[in-house]
């Protein structure tokens, strides 16, 4: 946790605004220098000072990509990028990292967070998600479309790209698949494209018309395009507000059925099989879904999927108390369903797992479980809630790096001499109990608090900048 404090007059290592980073750090715990002027922390480049050689000691690297991996090495970084693997390494550095437990891999990355920014700042904004994603141990997140404005021409993708100069994590846009995401009009997704937006998704309102679907197939299929879909058919599921079966009925609420999510996986692995196009679907609750998602794979259909480490944790078992931070869409299904989700991440079907980070503010969610919003904050607790839901973090760090920047082809950075230092830090057996101060968000919509967790993330390094937890 970091706190701004005023610094008037502006000693050497304040910036030009006249704000200080102050760390909450136990500086004894972490062997840490005691000279204030070495012990800056970043969670924002808009208020940085270069860091010109940063040493991380004793480091064990998990990075199938990396010639390193499983080794324990003192990494030297200078100018944001990797100098050496010198153990013994005795060069003047402004920070030393030395905390015990530390393991380093290639940095994180999340395919599917709402920042909110522009519109709903009451909520979320960039810079605040950008400190939870930090938080979490992601260095790159892709932003959802669902903004007001809504994200579909290239002037909204370039507003999202500015601000990864003021941030401290790399910002990828989606962008929306038609126009204010109706469902009618195809925007200009080539456009988009061309300005650096890294897939199109219509994120909380899937597309519903076939039609529209097969075109935007055939749109992005010369550019090698990727459309995100979140399934749910809503002609079925209109009036739904947690998973249809003997819960629903036990709890009085209407319910939404399982196959109204996979109706839709249906109909777009067809589609996609029809057009040659690549679909990846975000949010995958059910075990018929997998299982088609399976088939598809099988026949070589271009599709990938991912789910969230609350539909791994959480069943509709958890909903008797009509907990708010617990409504969620795609709603959390039935027991058997968590656990075939976690059968289908061992058996490789699920390619990476995706935090639905959807932040709303206090009076969005105390209310009654009929007129709350559905989603929840995760980016802080998703390599927690994930590790003590059964996923291995070595398969954890695999999926969230090489097989993510895979699917969205996005930039790829190795632990390795001459590499930009893109990295994650985090202590994969550490047990905690999750609180609200772990969470970095504007908002505190998340059902992990109280939670106790497993893997605990520790800071990122992106470049020049430098962030702990």
């Amino acid at each position: 946790m970091t706190r701004f404090e005023l610094a008037t007059p502006r000693p050497p290592d304040v910036c030009a605004t006249g704000l200080r980073y102050i760390p909450k750090i136990d500086r004894r715990k972490n062997n840490l220098s005691t000279d204030k002027s070495k012990n800056i922390y970043l969670r924002c480049r808009k208020f940085r000072l270069n860091l010109m050689r940063v040493l991380i000691k004793n480091a064990t690297i998990i990075s199938s990509l990396s010639p390193y991996n499983g080794q324990i090495k003192n990494i030297l970084i200078e100018n944001g990028f990797i100098k050496s693997f010198d153990d013994n390494t005795d060069e003047k550095c402004d920070q030393v990292i030395d905390i015990a437990g530390l393991h380093v891999s290639a940095g994180w990355h999340d395919c599917f967070a709402n920042f909110c920014d522009p519109g709903n700042e009451q909520n979320e904004t960039i810079e605040t998600g950008a400190q939870a994603a930090a938080a979490g141990g992601f260095t790159g997140v892709m932003l959802m479309p669902n903004t007001s404005p809504v994200v579909y021409s290239k002037t909204q993708i370039e507003y999202i790209n500015q601000q990864n100069r003021a941030v401290a994590v790399n910002l990828f846009p989606i962008g929306a698949i038609t126009k204010n995401t109706d469902g009618a009009e195809l925007s200009e997704m080539y456009d988009m494209h061309r300005s650096g937006a890294v897939a199109f998704s219509d994120g909380q309102r899937p597309l519903q018309s076939s039609g529209v679907m097969l075109k935007a197939l055939q749109y992005v299929l010369p550019f090698d395009g990727v459309l995100i879909q979140v399934p749910e058919d809503k002609n079925i599921s209109t009036s739904g507000l947690m998973n249809e079966g003997l819960n629903s009925t036990l709890l009085g609420l209407p319910g939404k059925p399982a196959i109204a999510e996979e109706l839709l996986i249906s109909r777009d692995i067809e589609l996609a099989k029809y057009t040659g196009s690549k679909v990846h679907f975000t949010g995958v609750s059910t075990q018929r879904s997998v299982e088609l998602i399976a088939a598809a794979k099988k026949e070589a259909v271009k599709v990938s999927c991912s789910v969230t480490p609350y539909h791994l944790f959480f069943c509709d078992d958890d909903l008797a108390d009509y907990n708010t931070n617990l409504k969620v869409d795609p709603p959390l299904r039935t027991r058997h369903d968590m656990l075939a989700l976690r059968q289908a991440l061992k058996d490789g079907v699920i390619d990476c797992l995706a935090s639905h980070h959807l932040p709303y503010n206090w009076d969005y969610k105390i209310c009654e479980f009929e007129y709350a919003k559905a989603g929840m904050c995760g980016l802080e607790s998703m390599f927690g809630a994930a590790v003590v839901s059964g996923v291995p973090f070595e398969q954890f760090i695999e999926m969230q790096t090489s097989k993510l920047i895979k699917i969205f082809d996005l930039p790829l950075y190795k632990i390795d001499v001459g590499q930009k230092a893109n990295l994650s830090l985090f202590d994969p057996v550490a047990e905690y109990v999750f609180t609200e101060k772990n969470i970095l968000s504007k908002s505190k919509n998340n059902a992990f608090i109280g939670k106790t967790l497993k893997g605990k993330p520790l800071g990122i390094i992106n470049g020049e900048t430098l962030f702990l937890n």
